[in-house]
């Protein structure tokens, strides 16, 4: 691993960490609050790639776990993960991997289109896909339930996606020889 995936690990971790700071908003029906947060592993996975992007979270998620206040109200701590919303950040590391290998596979043939649609299904469709199921165990509330719930979610991440595209397109646009490993 060279200085430069170290940057861009630490850095990201770090971009997210600050995201923290915007005040979160929690839904009455289940207790996961709404972040900026989430656009974290968005823009790690565009940005940095695949590698150092859900190497990026995974320090971040390992940060919070030993007791860094790094998530939006100043919380941290491995209870964190043992409550209802440990499923969405544990799924952080996954969707920006995954966001960075359809970047990586397509960096060619990249559109406002396809951009919108890695970026949705690492950040929306991964991270629901573990944290629904997460919910509803540690909720103890259905399946269904819990994902009736997670809708609240959905404008606010669309407008993540809009905002993280809005971002990237012009970072990648600036530094065209950015390379994603």
């Amino acid at each position: 691993m060279s200085t430069k995936d170290i940057v861009y690990i630490a850095l990201f971790a770090a971009i997210t960490a600050a995201m923290g700071l915007f005040p979160a908003f929690t839904l009455p029906i289940i207790a996961v609050p709404i972040t900026a947060q989430s656009m974290g592993p968005m823009l790690a996975g565009a940005i940095a790639g695949a590698k150092r992007g859900a190497l990026a979270m995974v320090l971040f998620d390992l940060l919070v776990m030993v007791g860094l206040p790094l998530l939006a109200g100043g919380r941290g701590g491995v209870g964190i993960f043992l409550g209802p919303s440990g499923g969405f950040i544990l799924a952080w590391p996954i969707a920006a991997l995954l966001i960075g290998y359809l970047y990586e596979k397509n960096i060619r043939s990249l559109s406002v289109v396809k951009e919108a649609v890695f970026i949705t299904l690492g950040g929306i469709v991964i991270i629901y896909s573990a944290g629904i199921p997460w919910i509803s165990a540690f909720a103890k509330i259905t399946l269904s339930q819990a994902a009736i719930g997670a809708m609240g979610f959905i404008p606010g991440d669309i407008i993540k996606v809009i905002l993280t595209v809005l971002i990237v397109r012009p970072v990648r646009k600036a530094y065209p020889t950015l390379e994603s490993r």
